[in-house]
């Protein structure tokens, strides 16, 4: 880089006030939260680390130096942006299973189609055709809590609770019900995987399990 384009004294002096303040804004922000995800929280942090990355730019192209700390991304990447105080919001859920009893499953549909004539069981009385039953009679949570009874296996799920200006009007957004959102948008996410439970065993350590006779530290030959 040139002189001539290097930032000036005043810039990275500007730049490491901004820092300073985002602090005080950020620990401010954190005495005041209420619960362990208040927006007021994330927005103050997204302030400090855009500030502390401009501080750290011009600090290294005016003196070719670079600041002792770095502010972590969140887990995910995206950090929330909406409002504080949303004045509504939307529940996206997502819940995957494997049909691992098709004749159990359809034999559900079967005695639902039998004690209800709006139950019609098309689609040749296949797994398509028995879904569409089974979904139109039970709520998605019911068949959450019983899945085995049909037949299914979970798979993973997630649920996203996005932020909204307010709530759409009737019929706005069922054409594209999730194209809408944007993940900047979500207050909260929880996901359910057996990811997780791997995790989990990798990380655990059996000590009883260890060969008769060898000592602690050392590989039997």
């Amino acid at each position: 880089m040139s002189d001539a384009a290097l930032p000036t004294v005043a810039e990275v002096r500007a730049a490491a006030e901004a820092v300073k303040a985002a602090l005080d804004r950020h620990l401010a922000a954190v005495e005041r939260r209420i619960g362990d995800e208040d927006p007021a929280v994330y927005a103050a942090f997204n302030e400090l680390a855009a500030a502390a990355e401009e501080y750290d730019e011009l600090l290294y192209d005016r003196y070719d130096e670079v600041t002792p700390f770095e502010i972590p991304t969140p887990e995910d990447g995206v950090a929330y942006t909406g409002p504080a105080e949303p004045a509504a919001f939307s529940v996206l859920i997502r819940r995957d299973y494997a049909v691992v009893e098709p004749a159990r499953l359809i034999a559900q549909a079967e005695r639902v189609a039998a004690h209800d004539r709006d139950a019609e069981l098309v689609d040749d009385g296949g797994t398509s055709g028995a879904l569409g039953v089974l979904f139109g009679e039970y709520e998605p949570d019911e068949i959450a809590s019983r899945y085995k009874e049909f037949g299914l296996e979970e798979g993973d799920s997630t649920l996203w609770i996005a932020a909204l200006e307010e709530v759409a009007e009737p019929g706005d957004w069922l054409n594209s019900p999730f194209g809408h959102v944007d993940q900047q948008d979500v207050l909260h996410r929880f996901d359910v995987s057996s990811v997780f439970d791997e995790d989990e065993d990798e990380d655990d350590v059996d000590f009883d399990e260890e060969e008769e006779g060898a000592e602690p530290g050392l590989t039997p030959a």
